[in-house]
Formats: structure tokens, C-alpha cells, sequence
């Protein structure tokens, strides 16, 4: 069996600890125990603050988020709707416009547990190379076999 990988990266406006950060400083913990409680959410990778693991991507600074999910359907289920989706709508107020993309996913086998440096890789590798079965989009999707995956499935 596989598993769904998921990174997604966002630029801060200003250090986490910054009062411009606090809103999301503040969702990010309640919204963080929202996905563990999520039907098919597998893992996410976490940081000694509780908060997303702040890392340099070719010398900028970025909030990092990797985690590992049942299947896309529970993983956009999550994203998309309800309180994450809320906090997603604010985020223009904490962070800058970030290269595109700034997720990519990747199937996992069961048990495998990304870490920041290969996650970053894979969405280096989607956007040097484009969607394929070693990192693809939300929008352009690939199975755990490889094989490419119609919009909507």
C-alpha cells in the first residue's frame, strides 16, 4: 500500500514570533489538532514549538508543512473545508506571495515519514520538471502506480 506525502511552503511577512505572525501563530496549533482528529490523516511533522517548521529553501526563509495522508480526497477534504479552509482564506495576512507551486504531493509506501530536506526536494523537482509521478499538483495528479489521474479522481 501507499500513502499520500503532501509539502506546501508559504514566505512569512515577518518572524513567527512577530506580532504580524500572531493570528496564524495562534490558528496554527488549533488547526494543527483539527488535521490529527481528520478521517485518513496519517502523520504530520512537527516542531519542538508546536509550530511549522521554519527552513531555508535556497537561502529564503519558508514555513514548511509535511504530512502524510490516507488519500487526496482526505487530504483536500481537510484543506478545503471547514476551519482550515477559513484560516487559508486569511493567509495574504501573514504570508508573502510564494513561488508557484507551493504544494506538491508524492506517493509514500505505508510507514514512510518525509522529511524537510526531501519534501523541499520533491517540490523543487515539480517545478523544475513539471507534474509526474515523482511529485505532482493538486490540480495535476498521478496514482500510487504511476499512472496519470483525471481532474476530479
Amino acid at each position: 500500500m501507499a500513502e499520500l506525502a503532501q509539502v506546501n511552503v508559504a514566505v512569512p511577512r515577518a518572524p513567527l514570533d512577530d506580532p504580524v505572525m500572531a493570528g496564524f501563530a495562534t490558528a496554527f496549533d488549533a488547526v494543527a489538532r483539527l488535521a490529527e482528529a481528520a478521517p485518513g490523516f496519517v502523520w504530520r511533522l512537527g516542531a519542538g514549538s508546536g509550530h511549522a517548521i521554519v527552513a531555508a529553501d535556497r537561502g529564503a526563509g519558508v514555513v514548511v508543512n509535511v504530512s502524510v495522508w490516507r488519500d487526496y480526497r482526505s487530504l483536500h477534504e481537510f484543506v478545503y473545508r471547514g476551519a482550515h479552509g477559513q484560516v487559508l482564506l486569511r493567509r495574504r495576512r501573514w504570508f508573502a506571495r510564494t513561488p508557484q507551486p507551493s504544494t506538491a504531493l508524492w506517493w509514500v509506501p505505508d510507514g514512510d515519514r518525509p522529511g524537510v530536506e526531501p519534501a523541499l526536494a520533491r517540490l523543487r523537482y515539480l517545478r523544475n520538471h513539471g507534474p509526474s509521478p515523482q511529485a505532482f499538483s493538486p490540480l495535476r495528479q498521478f496514482a500510487a502506480d504511476g499512472r496519470p489521474l483525471r481532474r476530479g479522481r
